[in-house]
């Protein structure tokens, strides 16, 4: 693997970076770490491959490097692609979110979870509830629930045969976490499945399999850690601008009804780094990428069991306690300009916080704000926790009760966050998946 880059499209002094030799053993993926970027700047960058007799047509893309300080910039965010059944289908146009985003023109997109669905199988046809057919580009291995660690690597590979989802990889950076269908829905460290379509029923060797693909197939710097590298991570883009992602999966205890004492979902080694990242930040703007949305309610199945932090009830419970904590330290430590950014319910959100309507003590008032999907099923709104006193500022989901909606029917999305160099003010606004504005609220900087 042999990647130049310059900062003209002409390449007229490029640099050459050898990367290394793919095979096989990394489903013939590789990465290379660029160095010495200059800031503020559009690069230009080819790939290409060659095996000692012969060399491949370069790929050709660019990039923006962070700005300097004082600089501004646009990102955007989302989560979950090809859920739900819903694959590439070429008749409406394939992965077309994919395509709005890009047009946004972002520094990068943060993919909050679910970047693939590896437990819904991709058929040839899907009938929709309005009993049209839903049509997707398909194979025998895209046709079930991925076990083999050749199976997850067809799901991460499947994304990028669309040309929209090529298209943005081209031009923007994604910065992707895990969720939980990377692996299963709703799975937990030490789970056994009650799932029948499974001849693998442990979901840490599953998820150990999951693991591995997402590291092969996006761009999670690695260095001597490995395939053992935290997903967990902070990005610093800027003197203005800090991303913290999260991982809900890999440290949370099972999921139960979340109505006890303090149970799991980042777990305590990851609240004190998280702790201290944020207390420790010089940042403007400290974005936290989040890949579930803390103040709805997301059950698991029916039986009263718990996805998520929250459980509907109106004091701290479960998983709840770990925001008590850090949202209690950031207020004594005088942390500000907190942002959280997630997707994972298939509807859009903008909820803000405050300790005033809210029933566990002091804390600084924040905004959180929900987006996506990209490209799946829509569902319709979640319940809302009172316990960290939220207030629903904007909601668009499809009507209660409507069930898997189709990409069709017009309720994908995707967010944007624009820092302004000059004032550092933050606006944050929700888009429809064709990119029409649905929300826009400008935060001014504390």
């Amino acid at each position: 693997m042999l990647v130049e880059w310059d900062s003209t499209s002409r390449f007229a002094a490029p640099r050459r970076v050898a990367g290394p030799s793919v095979t096989p053993d990394s489903d013939f993926t590789g990465t290379v770490d660029l160095s010495g970027l200059p800031a503020g700047q559009t690069v230009f960058y080819r790939v290409r491959f060659e095996d000692g007799r012969a060399a491949s047509e370069p790929v050709v893309g660019r990039f923006a490097t962070p700005p300097a300080a004082g600089g501004s910039v646009q990102f955007a965010w989302s989560g979950d692609t090809c859920g739900q059944g819903f694959g590439i289908n070429p008749d409406w146009g394939g992965l077309r979110t994919y395509e709005a985003v890009r047009a946004t023109e972002p520094a990068f997109l943060i993919h909050s979870g679910d970047l693939i669905y590896a437990d819904n199988p991709i058929l040839p046809e899907h009938k929709t509830l309005d009993g049209r057919l839903w049509k997707n580009d398909s194979d025998e291995t895209l046709a079930r629930v991925c076990e083999s660690l050749g199976d997850f690597r067809r799901r991460f590979a499947y994304n990028l045969e669309d040309q929209h989802v090529r298209a943005l990889a081209a031009e923007v950076p994604i910065l992707a976490q895990w969720d939980d269908h990377e692996t299963r829905n709703n799975w937990w460290p030490g789970q056994i499945l009650a799932d029948d379509r499974y001849r693998e029923r442990s979901a840490d060797v599953l998820a150990a399999r999951a693991r591995q693909a997402m590291f092969e197939w996006t761009p999670i710097r690695r260095g001597a850690a490995g395939p053992a590298a935290p997903i967990q991570r902070v990005i610093r883009y800027s003197p203005d601008l800090e991303i913290f992602f999260l991982d809900l999966r890999t440290f949370r205890g099972k999921n139960d009804r979340n109505d006890g004492a303090a149970t799991p979902m980042m777990g305590a080694a990851q609240v004190r780094w998280l702790t201290e990242a944020l207390t420790a930040s010089k940042a403007t703007w400290k974005i936290v990428a989040c890949d579930q949305p803390i103040a709805l309610v997301v059950p698991d199945g029916d039986t009263g069991d718990q996805e998520g932090y929250a459980q509907g009830l109106p004091e701290a419970r479960g998983r709840e306690h770990e925001l008590v904590e850090l949202l209690g330290h950031l207020h004594r430590g005088q942390v500000k300009n907190v942002v959280w950014l997630t997707a994972d319910v298939h509807s859009a959100a903008a909820h803000h916080f405050d300790p005033a309507r809210g029933t566990v003590g002091d804390f600084t008032p924040f905004w959180e704000v929900v987006a996506g999907p990209l490209h799946a099923g829509t569902f319709g709104p979640n319940q809302l926790d009172p316990t960290f006193g939220p207030a629903a500022r904007f909601v668009r989901a499809p009507p209660p009760g409507t069930g898997n909606l189709a990409p069709w029917d017009g309720y994908q999305s995707f967010g944007t966050v624009a820092l302004d160099g000059a004032t550092r003010a933050l606006t944050v606004r929700l888009h429809a998946g064709d990119g029409r504005e649905l929300f826009a609220i400008t935060l001014p900087s504390a």
